[in-house]
């Protein structure tokens, strides 16, 4: 059974520049770098907050930046509430080019024609994917298949049934296109993979597509531009934690 949420859950809920005098449960918003993984942020802010039980609510992959909702302490709780929330994201997909990954982590595996593709042939694509739709798990995901990762079970060479998900998407933007780069916003339901919609829409137009650039810029009613980056959130402790011992002197 979901803990009880507080009353005043946004009371506890902190972007910058706001910090909390305790972190026995609070709710930090963050905005990721690319490069480093959801668990690379938890780490350092173990280190940071000098707090252990920390975790977040929903996975970003190396390659994306933006909002991740970290809960500290009694926070983690509250994990179900933030996890069921709908996510805006941005990005861009290359046409043209698939990968085992679905993304740019792992190499080219197939080049198609792509620069006959008109805009129309865009846009038709695109409404196939507003709504309700099934999303096959990419092959390179942390979900478990016979006890084991799929992620694992890809990298030695096996090929397994991978399962299906329904998910929702309210909105698909296309925002503009460079060449074969389309840049795209989607707003869905959680547990979408993002990666999965661009392959998806790749093998609609014909000529495949994976995805090379993320960004998560809302979940539920928080916005990326309220985050905390990790070099401010270092700053801002230390400069409370003097604050605090000159108090004392």
């Amino acid at each position: 059974m979901p803990a009880q949420l507080p009353e005043n859950l946004d009371g506890s809920v902190y972007g910058y520049p706001r910090l909390p005098e305790q972190w026995d449960a609070a709710v930090l918003l963050v905005d990721k770098p690319k490069g480093i993984t959801s668990f690379d942020v938890i780490r350092q802010l173990r280190k940071l907050l000098h707090v252990r039980k920390i975790g977040h609510a929903g996975t970003l992959d190396p390659i994306a930046s933006g909002l991740l909702i970290c809960l500290v302490g009694r926070a983690t709780r509250w994990m179900t509430h933030f996890m069921s929330q709908d996510k805006v994201y941005e990005g861009i997909m290359r046409l043209g080019e698939t990968t085992p990954s679905y993304d740019a982590e792992t190499e080219v595996v197939a080049r198609r024609p792509w620069a006959h593709l008109t805009d129309e042939d865009l846009e038709r694509a695109r409404r196939q994917f507003i709504g309700t739709i099934m999303q096959q798990v990419p092959a390179y995901s942390a979900v478990k298949v016979g006890g084991k990762r799929l992620y694992e079970q890809a990298r030695a060479g096996k090929e397994v049934k991978r399962p299906s998900r329904r998910v929702q998407l309210y909105a698909l933007e296309l925002l503009g296109r460079d060449g074969p780069d389309v840049a795209f916003r989607v707003h869905c339901s959680k547990g979408t993979y993002i990666r999965s919609l661009v392959h998806d829409f790749g093998q609609a137009l014909g000529c495949g597509a994976h995805l090379i650039e993320l960004r998560r810029t809302r979940s539920g009613p928080y916005c990326v531009q309220q985050a905390w980056t990790l070099e401010a959130l270092a700053e801002a402790l230390k400069a409370q934690k003097s604050s605090r011992s000159e108090g004392k002197s």
